[in-house]
């Protein structure tokens, strides 16, 4: 009877972390092999650590027999830019097999984000392997992003996610009628619990208070914000955690993001009369709340946010959400979703009474968000979603307005026939050539007397 090897495949120190978590709840299957394939899917993952060089990982390591690099195995080749030809995958698989020494195994495959590679080509590479697909994020609460060819998405028998929005359900996958599967909270906290042991002190601002902690997230890298605009986003969070009444504060940026951006804020900060300390050491944010205990939390649309109120229950608030709903497109970019979601459940920092009295959402408003959810994940993903019609149009008719709006755009709407749309009598308006020269015109005028 040949062994059992089951492949975890993992690109993040909160992924790897999510599955030690889940093999610790026992829901996985004992193997004869268990095996951690680390993806550093960095635009330079030269220059950049991967998931087994960041700090902690060495506790986690002992849940798996070994420890293997897709960087090296499809080398020179970039883990998000290459996944093998049809006609190769067999080559591919005996050269895979006698690497890593699985011989005849049978192989079981735990993936996250198998509509992309990495963990697109490894499924593709292992035709027939049954797999799992684990979410370390809000993400899985959205429609998946891409089709995925029937071959693959057939082959997956459940959805493990954390429960960062208790009671709800994720969307992620079932159009190919997934299941999802929790990660229990305690079990998941028990292992971010040994990372924070494993680390130092962090930095910390003096005198001992507990600090407001502010997350950042280098949108303007994903092409969503210019620097400019991402600037001004984390000026608004010192702006904001200072008028709350903090003065000691602690940033942590996003590990790529420009060190210019920090000394703006040490700046700003010291000119409010508070004092900024930089986190710049290559930790989880879950393990600052533990270190840190911060006073309030606060990001953009970072996951970390609802692990903040969920599982530390730490005060919480969201900053310039508004701007990046107005500015992200195509609408059927997959930051949608947790967008949505934290705009729609957490306080605004400039909302003093709505930060101070925010609590974990109720029932009704999850199932609220979930209405929302199904009109957003249907417009973001017809042709996936077919079966989200109704849904969708049930929520427009009843439930757009003012706020509700900024979580559609009526062009996308328009051309779903959803409600909301351009009524029909104007709908000739994009298409007439004299109107689009006009408008034309309009703005190219604008532009002229912008600068003068």
């Amino acid at each position: 009877m040949p062994r059992t090897t089951q492949i975890f495949c993992a690109s993040t120190l909160y992924g790897a972390a999510t599955l030690a978590a889940a093999l610790d709840a026992g829901l996985f299957e004992p193997a004869d092999r268990r095996l951690l394939l680390v993806t550093n899917n960095a635009t330079c993952p030269e220059i950049t650590p991967s998931v087994d060089a960041m700090p902690g990982f060495d506790l986690l390591r002992g849940r798996f027999d070994e420890v293997l690099s897709w960087n090296e195995t499809i080398a020179p080749f970039h883990p998000s830019g290459w996944s093998p030809r049809a006609d190769d995958v067999p080559m591919w698989e005996r050269y895979v097999r006698l690497l890593w020494n699985l011989g005849d195994d049978e192989i079981q495959l735990a993936v996250e984000s198998v509509q992309v590679n990495p963990a697109l080509a490894l499924c593709q590479l292992f035709t027939g392997a049954p797999v799992d697909v684990y979410a370390d994020g809000l993400i899985s609460y959205g429609p998946t992003r891409d089709k995925i060819d029937p071959l693959v998405g057939t082959r997956v028998g459940r959805l493990l996610h954390l429960d960062l929005v208790p009671g709800l359900t994720p969307l992620l996958l079932t159009e190919f009628g997934v299941p999802s599967e929790l990660v229990p909270s305690e079990v998941f906290l028990k292992v971010l619990g040994e990372l924070t042991e494993a680390e130092a002190e962090l930095p910390a601002p003096s005198g001992g208070d507990q600090p407001a902690l502010l997350l950042g997230q280098y949108l303007s890298a994903l092409g969503i914000l210019t620097d400019a605009e991402e600037e001004d986003l984390h000026l608004q969070m010192v702006r904001g955690a200072v008028a709350r009444g903090h003065r000691k504060l602690v940033f942590k940026p996003h590990p790529v993001a420009p060190a210019r951006w920090t000394r703006l804020l040490e700046d700003e900060a010291k000119q409010l009369g508070a004092e900024l300390t930089l986190l710049d050491r290559p930790v989880l944010a879950e393990v600052a709340f533990q270190k840190l205990r911060p006073a309030l939390v606060v990001g953009c649309f970072s996951t970390a946010l609802f692990t903040a109120a969920g599982l530390y229950g730490l005060p919480v608030a969201r900053v310039g959400t508004d701007t990046v709903l107005a500015r992200l497109t195509p609408y059927q970019n997959s930051n949608r979703v947790p967008l949505t979601i934290v705009d729609a459940l957490l306080p605004d920092i400039t909302d003093a009474a709505a930060v101070s009295g925010w609590t974990m959402p109720s029932r009704e408003r999850v199932d609220e968000l979930a209405a929302l959810l199904a009109a957003v994940g249907f417009a973001m993903q017809p042709k996936i979603y077919p079966g989200l019609r109704g849904a969708a149009e049930a929520y427009l008719s009843k439930q757009l307005n003012p706020h509700t709006w900024r979580y559609f755009k009526r062009k996308r709407l328009t051309a779903l026939a959803l409600p909301g749309a351009v009524p029909a009598q104007l709908s000739f308006i994009p298409r007439n050539a004299t109107v689009r020269r006009l408008a034309r015109r309009a703005r190219a005028l604008k532009q002229v007397a912008g600068r003068k």
